[in-house]
């Protein structure tokens, strides 16, 4: 049996992960009936959310990328769109998920606090990642989505069907 891909989408709140990440998984869910798609807030009830601690953080993220893995031993290509903020949770799947694609969407500080849709960097909330948290910025993504406005999400997927041989 072949196995799935994960398509990881990664980066801030507000950069873009479940916008572009989500039509990317519509787009693939049109050619592969067996896609998943692993939003961050969506697997709330599938993971068991412990907290915002760092040890609470990398627990959640283990769980996610374990449960991912599995779906993909079964053939079953994932989509998630997660911050996962630690090199060493990208640097596990890289070494434990055979067919890993890691997309980080890249925004600038400004872009962030312009959407700002959950109101995270405009509400003096804490344990903000970014922020207040420090973040492992992604060091060898497989793509890398510089998502400030210049293109649309459809044009943004599109890139990435063709780089993943998906077009």
């Amino acid at each position: 049996m072949k196995k799935g891909t994960v398509y990881f989408f990664t980066g801030l709140a507000g950069a873009g992960k479940t916008t572009i990440g989500g039509l990317f998984y519509r787009r693939l869910k049109e050619k592969k009936s067996n896609a998943f798609c692993a939003d961050g807030d969506a697997m709330d009830g599938v993971i068991e959310r412990s907290g915002y601690s760092t040890a609470s953080r990398k627990r959640e993220a283990k769980q996610l990328f374990h449960f991912c893995r599995a779906l993909a031993e079964q053939g079953i290509d994932v989509v998630v769109c997660s911050i996962s903020m630690y090199d060493e949770i990208r640097d596990w799947n890289r070494a434990n998920i055979d067919n890993y694609k890691e997309i980080y969407i890249k925004v600038t500080r400004d872009t962030l606090y312009r959407r700002d849709q959950k109101k995270l960097y405009s509400s003096g909330a804490k344990e903000v990642v970014g922020v207040d948290l420090p973040w492992d910025e992604p060091k060898n993504p497989d793509a890398v989505v510089e998502n400030d406005g210049q293109e649309t999400p459809e044009i943004i997927v599109a890139r990435l069907e063709k780089q993943f041989g998906l077009a």
